[in-house]
């Protein structure tokens, strides 16, 4: 393997400087980061950096700068740009190598934890992408079996306490510095100022609202979302929150920064309907989990139903309640019983409680897929294809609208979306 830490082993002859720059440009013009000038240019400046000076660690500030133009008073504390497409660049490859990338000889990854890549030569093997390592989002290797339920999302959600207070420390972020907000704006495709139009052009910063499930017990003893039949309020413990919906809030930010706008972050335990009459928002989470959702009256054509998969297991469904003629009307993830490979997610624009605000949910049946939903709406092309779909023209005010995405999934780590169904809603 050759990453910023080592050279190339005798048994690694292959891994030339000419054959790992020759995977770039095979990476770059697939499908996959053809169409996303900012995650070409990143790579592309890794791989310069990680070929030509393997021993030396890049910053955060360099990358900022040299790549996406930053000022020189970038700020990593308070704009996190590049960590965030450091994210995109890392799932994007994982899907490019376990669809049109499975017979390249060389494979880059990007280790976590720092800013270089990792080059090494595939390994012919008859085995599935799904039964090696090479795509574990975790680094770890690949484990059939039981999927990502409750139990096993425990450890992750404990994790996820650090990211809850660090939600905090940003809730109300600062512009970028040394630029104005109409000077920021102009940086951003027209596709997603005109999709974010509600939320960017208000005076007042929007409020973002993240899941706050229910759950009781813990860690150690064990954890199951809480049942009204059984359980007491007393035994409710609200500190725990999905990876997905942090690491969505912590892409919303970055989206926010690039406009030089702010948002102010609230868990759904905290939040109150006083918050939703004077407030733009935007629900990252499901509405079973997301509970404030169920006390705003809203029309939705897409509910999620809650299934239950065994003993304190759950899962969820989504179902259209106004499906056209020959449409399914349900749609379910991956089984419990299968590592998760499907999943869905909703998108909903729609009027607040006062029709000046406005509410968008950004939803998936998993944890898994709302990280997606929020991925969609900050992608351009995305927004584009999905403008589209809407008869609404770039820089036209946006309607409101509900959509329903397929999620394509590998190792926890959502690798392709689709758009399966979308109409305009009053």
């Amino acid at each position: 393997m050759l990453d910023a830490s080592q050279t190339r082993s005798e048994n690694e002859a292959a891994l030339t400087r000419e054959a790992c720059l020759a995977e770039v440009d095979r990476v770059v013009q697939s499908p996959f980061l053809s169409s996303s000038d900012a995650l070409c240019k990143l790579l592309k400046f890794l791989a310069r950096h990680t070929l030509n000076s393997p021993t030396e660690h890049i910053k955060e500030y360099e990358i900022a700068t040299a790549v996406f133009g930053r000022p020189s008073d970038f700020d990593p504390q308070a704009d996190s740009g590049v960590r965030v497409q450091m994210g995109r660049l890392r799932s994007k490859l994982a899907e490019y190598y376990q669809t049109v990338g499975t017979g390249d000889p060389i494979q880059i990854d990007v280790p976590k934890g720092g800013y270089s890549l990792s080059f090494r030569q595939r390994a012919e093997s008859n085995l599935e992408p799904s039964e090696t390592d090479a795509l574990n989002a975790s680094g770890k290797p690949g484990k059939a079996g039981v999927r990502w339920t409750l139990a096993i999302a425990v450890a992750a959600l404990v994790c996820a306490l650090a990211a809850v207070s660090f939600l905090i420390y940003f809730h109300r972020l600062p512009a970028s510095p040394g630029q104005s907000n109409n000077q920021a704006a102009q940086a951003v495709p027209i596709e997603l100022r005109t999709f974010w139009g509600p939320f960017f052009e208000s005076s007042e910063a929007p409020f973002v609202v993240f899941s706050n499930a229910q759950f009781v017990g813990s860690p150690v003893s064990g954890m199951r979302y809480y049942d009204p039949s059984k359980d007491s309020r007393e035994q409710v413990s609200q500190h725990y929150t999905g990876i997905g919906e942090v690491m969505g809030v912590e892409e919303l930010k970055g989206l926010f920064l690039r406009m030089g706008r702010q948002f102010q972050v609230k868990r759904s335990g905290l939040f109150t309907l006083d918050d939703a009459r004077k407030n733009n928002l935007i629900f990252v989470g499901s509405p079973t989990e997301n509970l404030t959702l169920g006390q705003i009256p809203l029309h939705s054509g897409f509910v999620f139903k809650r299934l239950q998969a065994g003993q304190g297991d759950w899962t969820q469904k989504v179902v259209d309640l106004e499906p056209r003629a020959g449409e399914s009307n349900e749609y379910l993830p991956t089984p419990e019983s299968r590592p998760l490979e499907s999943d869905y997610a909703v998108i909903t624009l729609t009027h607040g409680l006062d029709r000046t605000r406005w509410i968008l949910i950004l939803a998936g049946a998993s944890t898994v897929g709302t990280q997606a939903a929020v991925d969609y709406a900050c992608d351009s092309e995305s927004v584009k294809d999905l403008l589209h779909r809407l008869n609404i023209q770039r820089g036209a005010d946006v309607k409101p609208f509900e959509a329903l995405l397929r999620i394509r999934v590998a190792n926890d780590v959502p690798l392709t979306t689709e758009l399966v169904k979308v109409r305009a809603t009053k």
